[in-house]
């Protein structure tokens, strides 16, 4: 049975804000579907661009299998840091679930589908009158 951390957040994410008790009720109950051990979740810090907990996770991964986020979008806005995290994940040949979306990154074409949904969304909430919602 793969071992699992979840990671939640504690505030707004790409124009989302799902309360913290919710989330982890999400990546629980993701983790009970895959048949994953389910190890507490680590929040991240409410400071804005702040990644700090999700760093630490992602470089000192020795003891779990790999990461169950709230979401996709949950990742950092920079594709920079972003590729930093992927990174970290593929080098120790672990993997970073989803749970909203369904999806993880486990190797390089599963990274790059992620990506292309972070950066419609991006894309999406630029665009003017658009609040990154569904109208």
């Amino acid at each position: 049975m793969k071992k699992m951390r979840g990671y939640i957040y504690s505030r707004e994410f790409m124009g989302d804000r799902v309360p913290q008790h919710i989330q982890n009720i999400v990546v629980r109950n993701y983790c009970n579907i895959h048949q994953f051990s389910y190890m507490l979740s680590s929040t991240e810090y409410a400071m804005q661009d702040c990644h700090l907990m999700l760093m630490q996770l992602v470089e000192n991964m020795q003891n779990i299998d790999g990461v169950v986020a709230y979401s996709l979008f949950q990742l950092p806005q920079s594709t920079n840091a972003r590729n930093e995290v992927y990174k970290a994940i593929l080098s120790q040949n672990k993997e970073m679930h989803f749970a909203v979306e369904g999806m993880q990154v486990f190797d390089e074409a599963s990274m790059e589908r992620v990506e292309i949904l972070i950066r419609v969304k991006q894309v999406l909430n630029m665009a003017p009158n658009n609040s990154g919602g569904p109208t």
